[in-house]
């Protein structure tokens, strides 16, 4: 199974890793553990090295929450709002959720821009807030680059421990991968089929 997901992330190349980083910050069921650990893989491997793929991984995070910055900055509360009406099922995503990122982005402050990218909770939720709050875009982006970075650095280093750890267990990081992936998606579709807006419920 590794070799399979060595194969897979290699003929995508580092442009795939940078488009697939990127859409894992604007559309939910692309988890970046799975994309960054196959990457992890390869440098294992040896076919890639850690740099280059820090750096493609890097960007295409960067520019994925710019996306979600983007909207909030050029849009504003009165244009997003009918925008998360409409697309909000989609995006598993209330107006309420956007309005608790934001009291919580301006209650601690633009750092945890930085604090949120390197952590699994709310990392893409708080551009949103930053963007409504038109902090400034270069601030932004190299808060957020320097947190995907470390963010990333940690998937990358942990991905190559496992291989180290269990080199003796075949697949052991391929099945963690794969299962990454499945549990996403399985999560994204129950949340579509059960999804109900608060003020329904």
């Amino acid at each position: 199974m590794d070799e399979i997901i060595v194969s897979v992330i290699e003929r995508l190349g580092l442009f795939g890793l940078f488009v697939l980083m990127a859409l894992e910050n604007i559309f939910p069921p692309m988890p970046s553990e799975a994309v960054m650990g196959s990457a992890a893989l390869a440098i294992e491997r040896g076919t890639w090295s850690f740099w280059p793929v820090m750096f493609a991984g890097t960007a295409g995070t960067l520019l994925g929450n710019y996306v979600w910055f983007w909207f909030g900055d050029r849009w504003g509360y009165r244009r997003l709002g009918p925008f998360i009406e409409r697309w909000g099922r989609w995006l598993t995503l209330e107006w309420e959720d956007v309005e608790k990122a934001s009291g919580f982005f301006r209650r601690h402050g633009h750092w945890v821009v930085f604090l949120l990218r390197a952590t699994p909770v709310m990392r893409t939720m708080i551009s949103l807030p930053a963007g409504l709050a038109h902090m400034g875009k270069l601030k932004f982006c190299l808060f957020t680059a320097a947190g995907a970075a470390l963010w990333n650095a940690m998937l990358i280093i942990g991905t190559q421990w496992l291989a180290r750890t269990f080199s003796d267990s075949d697949n052991v990081v391929g099945i963690f991968v794969i299962s990454t992936i499945v549990l996403a998606l399985v999560a994204y579709i129950w949340r579509l089929a059960t999804w109900k807006p608060r003020a329904k419920r």
